[in-house]
C-alpha cells in the first residue's frame, strides 16, 4: 500500500475527490511537490472514470505525461514526473516560488494562455461548468440560497441555466485551465505564468478563465478584462464574447460556491442570516457580492 514518507510535509489542497494528499519534501537537495491521486475504487462516482468529465480522476498526470503545458504560452507547467501502480498515480513536480504576481498580469497569461494549441486528447475537460451544475443539482441545487435575500435572483439563474449553458456553447471555445486561483497560478517565468494544478485542463468558453480568476482577486472586472484582452491572439474572439464568457462562468461559480459554504453551516442552531460572518462562509459571500453588476446583466439576457 502507498504511504507518504514520515518526513514529508503535509500541505494544504490536498481536497479533491481522487487526491490522497499533497507533501513537500526534497530529493537530492531539489525541493518538491509530491502529489497522490487515488484511482476509482468500487462504489466510486462513475464520473472519476469519464475521460472528459469535469472529475475525471487522474487527468492531471495524463497532461504531464503528455508533455501538453510545458511550453505553452502565458500558461506553464513546472517540471515534473509521474509514477503509476495499482492504487493510482503519484506526481512529483518542482517547488514554484510564489512570485506574488498581480491580478493583472494572471489576467494577461490566461488571455495568451487562449490561444495556445493542445490539439484534442480525449482526456480534456470539455463541460466544466455543465459538469459542476450537475453535480450542485444532484444535491438539490441551490435550496440553502434560496432562503438568503439573494433568492429570487438565484431561483431566475437556476430556472434558465440551461439557457446560459447554451450562450456559453455558442462561444468560441478556446484552452483553459478550469481553476486559475492565484493559488494555483503561484509562479512567473520571464513573461509567462507557472501553473500548477492541471487536473480541470480543457477546452471552454473563452473568457471562461477569466471569470473564475475574477473572483480571487483583488483587481476589480474591467482592467482584468483589458488585461485579457491584451494578451489574447488576434482573431479569436470579440470583446463581447470574453464579457460573456466570464460573466456566466464567474456568477454561476460564485454562487455555486456561496451554497456550498452556507449549506455547510445551515444544521446548526440559530438563524441562517446569523451564520453569514461565519470564517467559512463570508468569502464566499464577499465574492458572491462582487459579481452583483454582473447578474444584473445577466437577468437582462
Amino acid at each position: 500500500m502507498w504511504q507518504p514518507e514520515p518526513d514529508w510535509v503535509a500541505l494544504p489542497g490536498g481536497t479533491g475527490t481522487s487526491t490522497v494528499g499533497v507533501w513537500r519534501t526534497a530529493l537530492g537537495g531539489r525541493p518538491v511537490v509530491v502529489k497522490r491521486l487515488g484511482a476509482p475504487a468500487p462504489g466510486d462516482p462513475a464520473v472519476l472514470s469519464e475521460r472528459t468529465h469535469a472529475g475525471y480522476w487522474r487527468r492531471e498526470a495524463d497532461v504531464l505525461l503528455a508533455g501538453l503545458t510545458s511550453e505553452t504560452p502565458g500558461l506553464r507547467a513546472p517540471g515534473a514526473s509521474v509514477e503509476e501502480d495499482e492504487e493510482g498515480v503519484t506526481i512529483v513536480r518542482d517547488w514554484v516560488e510564489d512570485a506574488a504576481s498581480s491580478g493583472l498580469f494572471l489576467a494577461l497569461s490566461l488571455g495568451r494562455f487562449s490561444g495556445a494549441e493542445l490539439g484534442h486528447p480525449g482526456f480534456l475537460a470539455t463541460t466544466l461548468l455543465r459538469d459542476r451544475l450537475a453535480r450542485v443539482e444532484r444535491r438539490g441545487g441551490w435550496a440553502t440560497l434560496a432562503r438568503t435575500t439573494v433568492a429570487d435572483v438565484a431561483e431566475h439563474l437556476w430556472t434558465h441555466r440551461e439557457r446560459m449553458l447554451s450562450l456559453l456553447d455558442g462561444l468560441p471555445q478556446v484552452p483553459q485551465h478550469g481553476d486559475p486561483t492565484a493559488s494555483n497560478l503561484p509562479g512567473r517565468d520571464a513573461d509567462d505564468a507557472v501553473a500548477i494544478d492541471w487536473g480541470t485542463l480543457g477546452h471552454g468558453p473563452v473568457g471562461g478563465d477569466l471569470g473564475y480568476l475574477s473572483l480571487s482577486t483583488r483587481e476589480e472586472f474591467e482592467p482584468l478584462l483589458d488585461a485579457y484582452l491584451l494578451g489574447q491572439p488576434a482573431g479569436i474572439a470579440e470583446r463581447d464574447s470574453v464579457v460573456l464568457g466570464a460573466r456566466v462562468t464567474a456568477v454561476y461559480t460564485a454562487l455555486n460556491r456561496a451554497e456550498w459554504a452556507l449549506a455547510r453551516v445551515a444544521g446548526g442552531e440559530g438563524a441562517l442570516a446569523g451564520k453569514y460572518r461565519h470564517p467559512a462562509v463570508a468569502p464566499h459571500l464577499r465574492t458572491l457580492q462582487r459579481t452583483f453588476g454582473h447578474m444584473e446583466s445577466l437577468l437582462e439576457l
